[in-house]
């Protein structure tokens, strides 16, 4: 029987160092004459972002900022985003950063056109039917972490606040309508989210792989993307000005993103609560988790990691070859062994593993989750057994 799927790939990207100085232009072509520059508090002061900021500024456009971010959004965040769209009279946005930066960017762009509360449009069957199509502005994503992959795709994660869980909002028209990936605005990161954001790549690439279904070219997407990351990210956590490295991450991220569409898992479902509860770093988080999920899918996964190894020229070309790979990246880079180095509290773990199976992420995972599963996985890796 022949297999039967659903594909969608991303929007029109522009790579290359220096392309930051068709910001601009980009945005006279979708008549976004008004940006709402959107980035976190971090990097509102960064050279980076004031650059551009008066990239737009010096090409005519009435650029403002809005930065008022946490590192993992909430609801007032957004709330107080299209606020500032709305006073403003911006007719687009230009979402400038690194997951916050681009997830909240949208979402602002997103609602500003709307009249529910946002929750309403969780990606949830087909609550993104309820959006007004007409009332979602345009966006031009310009990552500057190598990461998340939220630039190419069409939803935003938030967290609300009353019940500290993050949700993710999903409309197609979401989907930016240029990306301006240049790694030059990636050389100033430090090497501790260099290599969170490098391992947030890695795990959507590699949960990508691993999901159940039929997606044969999103299979190939995140195998490149790991070979990317098996070869970039130590050196770029090493030397912060290698950009070539830095190209082949930022790359990998977006490849990571494009690849996830076929589905994520356990570190995701796990690492969405988790980050929620305790405000960790979500690529971070991943990393930490990572060879306890693999080891709890194991028995499902053997063969096909078994050919990523074997793609990636891992000695032994086996399961165990690649935990191996992942276990001395995580030496390297300094990525916690366990939750509890990473400041997870173990008295919360029952609520954390009921609301991972909750998460969206959970169905993509290779061996069913329930509250049992997802306990044992967090228990194992809050004490490294």
């Amino acid at each position: 029987m022949s297999p039967t799927s659903n594909w969608n790939y991303p929007t029109s990207v522009r790579f290359g160092a220096g392309r930051i100085s068709e910001l601009a232009e980009h945005c006279r072509q979708h008549q976004i004459l008004k940006p709402l520059l959107v980035t976190d508090a971090g990097l509102a002061s960064a050279p980076i972002t004031l650059a551009a900021l008066q990239s737009l500024r010096d090409a005519g456009l009435a650029a403002e900022l809005f930065a008022d971010l946490k590192s993992n959004p909430i609801g007032a965040n957004l709330d107080a985003g299209v606020a500032s769209y709305r006073r403003g009279g911006h007719d687009g946005v230009v979402a400038f950063g690194g997951g916050s930066g681009l997830d909240m960017g949208k979402l602002i762009a997103f609602m500003s056109g709307q009249t529910r509360p946002v929750w309403d449009y969780e990606d949830i069957g087909d609550w993104w039917t309820r959006a007004n199509p007409d009332g979602i502005a345009p966006v031009i994503a310009v990552p500057t972490t190598a990461g998340t992959g939220s630039e190419v795709g069409r939803a935003g994660v938030i967290t609300d606040e009353s019940t500290h869980t993050k949700k993710i909002i999903f409309h197609p028209k979401m989907m930016p309508k240029v990306v301006i990936c240049d790694p030059e605005l990636t050389v100033g990161m430090p090497a501790k989210i260099t290599a969170g954001t490098g391992m947030d790549a890695l795990s959507h690439c590699l949960e990508a792989y691993c999901a159940p279904g039929f997606h044969p070219m999103a299979d190939g997407i995140a195998l490149e993307g790991m070979r990317l990351v098996a070869v970039a990210l130590r050196r770029v956590v090493a030397n912060p000005s290698d950009i070539e490295a830095r190209a082949m991450m930022m790359a990998a991220a977006a490849m990571g993103a494009t690849a996830f569409q076929k589905g994520l898992g356990g570190m995701h479902a796990l690492a969405h609560p988790i980050g929620a509860l305790f405000d960790t770093h979500h690529g971070m988080t991943n990393a930490t988790l990572m060879p306890y999920v693999l080891q709890f899918n194991r028995s499902v996964i053997d063969e096909r990691i078994a050919r990523l190894a074997a793609y990636l020229g891992l000695p032994g070309q086996s399961f165990d070859a690649f935990l191996n790979f992942i276990l001395e990246l995580r030496r390297d880079i300094d990525v916690p062994h366990t939750l509890r180095a990473l400041g997870v509290d173990a008295s919360r773990a029952e609520l954390i593993a009921e609301m991972a199976v909750a998460d969206p992420s959970a169905g993509g995972n290779p061996l069913p989750l329930d509250t049992q599963a997802t306990r044992a996985i967090f228990d194992a890796a809050w004490s490294g057994i």
